[in-house]
């Protein structure tokens, strides 16, 4: 079995980092009969995002680079270990008052959990509880898109209109889906849902949340959005004020 090296501002949680990336077997390998039975826009995107022979690989590691709305927007770079449905962690580091914020979010185990903390030491941000296991899994269930090769482990159905589809991913003891927008040529255009959360501090509640995508590339047989936009409030008048996170992706270690 071989993980992938935790990232410093992972440390806290290096066995949740260890199970998701651990390698097993290699993986079957895509065959385009295998989504013959999909909504068509659901063909559409897999066909174009997995090249035929493509390992159905279970995880991915990614590295990436951005800015995160946090007062103002500010730079940071990042690992993640996405492993649909079972979990993910995202660890990165920005810059708060010209010192180093580290921190990780990650859904894992059935919690979610935030842990952020100036020059690695005095918290910032942490949290923990259902309120924050729920908002976790459905970010977990819309960032599949960074990973199309679990799309086995999801259900599927006809979306808003015929170039949406939506998944429906068994997270935990819960349901979360996500709808996704494909263009004609199969590329991902965005995702959206209604995710639980707290933005601006209103109430917990399911709240319009999205992702565009606005370039993709491909890793190994494998293409995904390499440039992304996020927010709450998407599709609404104040989409503006909830986009919180841009991001580049420049690797994409399979697993």
């Amino acid at each position: 079995m071989v993980t992938s090296p935790v990232p410093a501002a992972a440390r806290r949680v290096r066995r949740e980092w260890e199970v998701l990336t651990a390698t097993g077997e290699r993986p079957h390998a895509f065959d385009v009969a295998m989504v013959g039975d999909l909504p068509e826009p659901a063909r559409r995107w897999l066909t174009h995002a997995i090249a035929p022979g493509t390992p159905l690989w279970e995880s991915v590691v990614l590295t990436m680079r951005g800015e995160i709305r946090l007062g103002t927007w500010r730079p940071f770079t990042a690992r993640q270990v996405l492993a649909p449905p079972r979990g993910f962690v995202w660890a990165a580091t920005a810059r708060l008052f010209g010192l180093p914020v580290t921190g990780f979010d990650r859904y894992s185990s059935g919690t979610g959990q935030m842990d952020w903390r100036l020059g690695g030491l005095v918290p910032v941000m942490t949290a923990t509880g259902p309120d924050v296991t729920r908002s976790a899994a459905g970010r977990l269930a819309g960032e599949m898109a960074l990973l199309p090769t679990t799309f086995r482990a999801a259900a599927w159905a006809p979306g808003a209109d015929a170039d949406r589809t939506v998944v429906t991913w068994r997270i935990g003891e819960q349901d979360e889906s996500a709808e996704l927008q494909v263009g004609p040529d199969g590329r991902l255009l965005g995702v959206t849902m209604q995710r639980w959360g707290n933005p601006d501090g209103v109430p917990f509640g399911r709240h319009p949340f999205g992702v565009a995508i606005e370039e993709e590339h491909t890793f190994a047989g494998v293409t995904i959005g390499c440039v992304l936009r996020a927010g709450w409030w998407w599709g609404t008048d104040r989409q503006a004020e909830g986009e919180f996170f841009r991001a580049r992706i420049t690797g994409a270690d399979f697993r």
